[in-house]
């Protein structure tokens, strides 16, 4: 792609104002959309956030695309214009709308001309700032079907701007026939023809799905786990080379807690109990979930009691005896396959103990009630003199613990104090239970759980670094389970997850990332297709260097123009080696003009 033609000095001094007042709402933190001109509108895309270009380009961009219109907007447009034969905004609302490939060259051509040293003297005679790179959507209509066209400043190392960089992004697709795909020796005699190179060198870049989100049965909900792995390298061979032992790969880590398939999903099901009774406190209601005991709260609450009772008096019952273990084996509740991973605890303690029986079988405010009526008679009366682990902070501990000394404080089990005690005695399990897991597999040390599982925050804030902790698990135990990681590659993993959760949010939209070595994983890649495959052409250096790239992908590499996509969906972690996959075509040249 030669640079786009110059506007006028008038059309500048005119495009300079609205372009900078954009710019400096984004350097304020917006985001937008902004409304640009008649019907544009230019977003910010930051890394990681700009689905349909992060293939081509990894910073921080403008995008220049269509306003979308709201659906009685378009309607009304409609009834105006008899030539609207397609309306997409009534398809698809939030689908980013083109521009034509000439409408997108004259906006690169206003965004040039603004940056230009030569024409300051339009403005305020002060250096020209640079703007972030500029990539316009475009409607793959024109000869070579182009999707996207973009641009960015050519900087000296003192910020001075020398010239500015196009690029072409080409789009066709899919297909599955090999032979239309052009070799590496025909994408190398175009780029040195285009770019007078006697010099090239070539990197390869793959990308595989290694577990991928698929329906969970008999439910409308797909789940969002993904694990990828990139691999980079130097010197292709040949188009759909199998990435080399030698080349630095990385796993891409995304893991959605509830997922049916995770081994820890009996875990998730506890925490998700947590959660109810949280959000109960926070809000005054809960919402109670199915129990799945048969005997009723109060009964199991009772046969606890009676058990402990008869230890008191020295009765020897063999009935409790399995009755304990089935609550320990309640709690572990995992699968076989992970069992290596996650060790059953033998330590719980009566108020753990009453955890697991209660949140399997309270379905109401009042079975809440009634449990504890009973515990705090029977500690009153003397009955029993339950044991629990030093340090415990709930309220229910601190009873037990005045109740060896006779003096039990009274309390009102009235409000929300009933929900209070019962969320107090699952978080101190459950922290209990993910220190046991992290320590245990010398994942971590009690010092860099210490954050995670501190007693000093309101108990809002402690169930918020629990889901963090469950997050964590859920991450280090899939890799484990599914990809078969060790302990060389889990410790480094669970470091960055605590590191990441000690300064950020909840969140489970978060890619983590591994450096790992090919030979870790081969069994997963080298007999599955890629999901997108690449290979850059460089020549020049430093700001002289241009690239030409080329890839496959097995998605469609754009977003905002329809292709003709295959009935049928193909597992690429499951692909065999003599299957046909189909895939789209993508070309992304470069050009530099340098200022006089």
């Amino acid at each position: 792609m030669d640079g786009p033609g110059l506007l006028t000095c008038g059309t500048k001094a005119r495009l300079r104002p609205r372009t900078r007042r954009i710019y400096e709402q984004v350097k304020k933190g917006e985001t937008g959309p902004f409304p640009y001109k008649d019907e544009l509108q230019v977003c910010v895309v930051s890394p990681g956030q700009g689905q349909s270009l992060e293939s081509f380009w990894n910073g921080t961009a403008l995008v220049v695309e269509k306003k979308v219109l709201r659906v009685e907007e378009d309607m009304e447009e409609s009834q105006n214009s008899r030539s609207h034969s397609l309306n997409l905004s009534v398809e698809n609302p939030c689908a980013p709308l083109p521009v034509s490939t000439m409408q997108a060259r004259q906006l690169l051509s206003g965004y040039t001309l603004i940056h230009n040293p030569i024409m300051a003297q339009f403005g305020n005679g002060k250096p020209v700032e640079a703007l972030p790179e500029l990539w316009v959507r475009c409607d793959g209509t024109d000869a070579e079907s182009t999707c996207w066209l973009g641009a960015e400043p050519i900087k000296t190392n003192r910020n001075e701007i020398t010239g500015m960089s196009f690029h072409m992004v080409t789009c066709a697709g899919p297909t599955s026939d090999k032979s239309s795909f052009p070799s590496l020796e025909t994408l190398k005699k175009s780029h040195k023809e285009r770019h007078h190179s006697s010099a090239m060198q070539t990197r390869g870049f793959a990308r595989y799905d290694l577990f991928s989100p698929s329906a969970v049965e008999n439910s409308v909900i797909e789940s969002q786990t993904n694990v990828t792995v990139d691999f980079i390298w130097n010197g292709v061979d040949s188009i759909l080379q199998i990435p080399p032992l030698t080349s630095a790969s990385t796993l891409n880590i995304k893991v959605e807690s509830g997922d049916l398939r995770s081994p820890v999903y009996p875990v998730y099901k506890e925490l998700d109990f947590l959660l109810v009774l949280a959000e109960g406190l926070k809000t005054g209601v809960t919402e109670w979930p199915e129990t799945i005991e048969t005997k009723s709260a109060v009964e199991l609450v009772q046969e606890l009691l009676n058990e402990l009772k008869n230890k008191l008096d020295g009765v020897n019952n063999s009935a409790p005896k399995k009755e304990a273990e089935k609550v320990k084996s309640d709690t572990a509740a995992v699968d076989s396959s992970i069992q290596s991973f996650i060790t059953e605890r033998g330590d719980l303690d009566f108020a753990e103990m009453l955890w697991c029986k209660m949140r399997k079988s309270v379905s109401s405010y009042q079975d809440v009630v009634n449990c504890f009526t009973l515990i705090l008679q029977s500690l009153r009366h003397g009955d029993v003199h339950p044991w629990i682990h030093r340090g415990s902070s709930s309220t229910l501990s601190k009873l037990i613990q005045q109740s060896y000394h006779g003096n039990m404080q009274s309390i009102s089990l009235s409000g929300l104090t009933p929900i209070r005690m019962l969320l107090e005695i699952g978080l101190d399990k459950m922290k209990k239970d993910y220190i046991n897991c992290f320590i245990g597999r010398e994942l971590a040390t009690f010092n860099y759980l210490d954050y995670f599982i501190s007693t000093s925050e309101d108990l809002q804030e402690q169930v918020h670094r629990v889901r963090k902790l469950h997050h964590m698990l859920e991450v280090v135990v899939n890799c484990n389970a599914f990809l078969h990681l060790e302990h060389e590659n889990l410790f480094p993993l669970t470091q960055s997850c605590l590191k990441y959760y000690k300064e950020n949010p909840w969140n489970e939209q978060h890619v983590f990332q591994l450096p790992i070595r090919p030979s870790v994983i081969g069994s997963f890649y080298q007999n599955s297709h890629p999901q997108t495959w690449r290979v850059e052409i460089l020549s020049g250096h430093g700001q002289k260097e241009v690239k030409t790239m080329w890839q496959l992908s097995a998605r469609p590499p754009v977003d905002h123009v329809s292709f003709d996509i295959p009935d049928v969906q193909i597992d690429m972690t499951m692909s065999g080696e003599s299957e046909e996959i189909p895939y789209y075509q993508a070309q992304i040249s470069c050009s530099q003009v340098h200022f006089l």
